[in-house]
């Protein structure tokens, strides 16, 4: 059987990897907070995280999780994921490359009363902005 956490978890990739953005707001409390630590964007309500899902949608319209390990300890839980996604519309004005990317990353979230109260997201912007063709890649 599983753990509320382990449904927590399944139910938010799942919803995301659908682009269900109501599906997604479900599982976070009205005053949830979220940050991108690797772009810097900060969402401190649901009405604004709504509006940044959103809004990914439409600049990586193929966007999807692939969760590769869960762990929780009392309400804190922490997942390893690969995301991919094409650039495909205007992300923080940047415009569409049409290249595709695929970066790992890995997320902290607080829960509270079975809802997400909290998420920070890690993940290496560099290396989405080399895939996109925005900055030259390493040096070989």
């Amino acid at each position: 059987m599983a753990t509320d956490v382990e449904r927590i978890m399944k139910d938010y990739y799942a919803a995301y990897n659908s682009h269900d953005v109501d599906g997604i707001a479900s599982l976070w409390t009205d005053d949830g907070f979220y940050e991108s630590v690797a772009s810097g964007a900060v969402t401190r309500s649901k009405e604004e995280l709504v509006a940044s899902f959103r809004a990914s949608f439409v600049a990586f319209t193929d966007q999807k999780f692939e969760l590769k390990s869960v762990f929780s300890a009392g309400d804190w839980v922490a997942s390893e994921w690969v995301w991919t996604g094409t650039h495909a519309g205007d992300w923080h004005g940047l415009p569409a490359t049409g290249k595709s990317s695929s970066i790992r990353g890995a997320s902290i979230m607080e829960l509270r009363n079975g809802k997400i109260s909290r998420s920070s997201d890690y993940w290496n912007l560099a290396a989405l902005l080399q895939q996109l063709g925005l900055i030259p890649g390493a040096p070989s």
